[in-house]
């Protein structure tokens, strides 16, 4: 190698060496109001920790103002309602498509998983998985299916 190789190397290492990290940028706190007597509540907290969440809980006995402030329809409510950069998170949404939402960045309200489903984040009971669907709420009140589960 010769000098003008060498010189030209330890150029681009010293560049590379100097741009800002390209580490995926730390995931917004998501804001959970939940009833102190739910256990599932905080089976779901802890699936969005373990996605890289950062969560607060607020304990509270009716989230029903909750959804009411984010334009949630009470008919899309579910036992705990999450928020998250200015989002709504009804129910027990999975931690992937919050990050879609996330991503996607849609006008809307938010995510629901009305009910309780089995097998959703949260509701785990063995290898039981009964189907359901996350719902995109928009700023009026009406849904649109934002994914499906099982995947296929």
């Amino acid at each position: 190698m010769n000098r003008r190789n060498l010189l030209s190397l330890a150029a681009v290492a010293a560049a590379i060496a100097s741009l800002p990290s390209l580490a995926a940028a730390p995931l917004p706190q998501v804001e959970v109001y939940k009833n102190s007597e739910c256990g599932c509540c905080g089976a779901w907290v802890e699936h969005m920790k373990a996605a890289g969440f950062p969560v607060k809980v607020h304990e509270t006995p009716d989230t029903s103002a909750i959804r009411k402030r984010y334009g949630i329809p009470d008919s899309f409510g579910s036992c705990h309602t999450g928020v998250v950069a200015g989002y709504a998170l009804e129910g027990h949404v999975p931690a992937e498509e919050v990050k879609r939402l996330l991503a996607k960045k849609p006008a809307a309200a938010g995510l629901s998983v009305p009910g309780m489903p089995v097998g959703s984040p949260g509701m785990e009971m063995g290898s039981r998985k009964d189907p359901f669907q996350v719902l995109l709420i928009d700023k009026a009140g009406r849904s649109s299916v934002f994914a499906s589960y099982p995947k296929t």
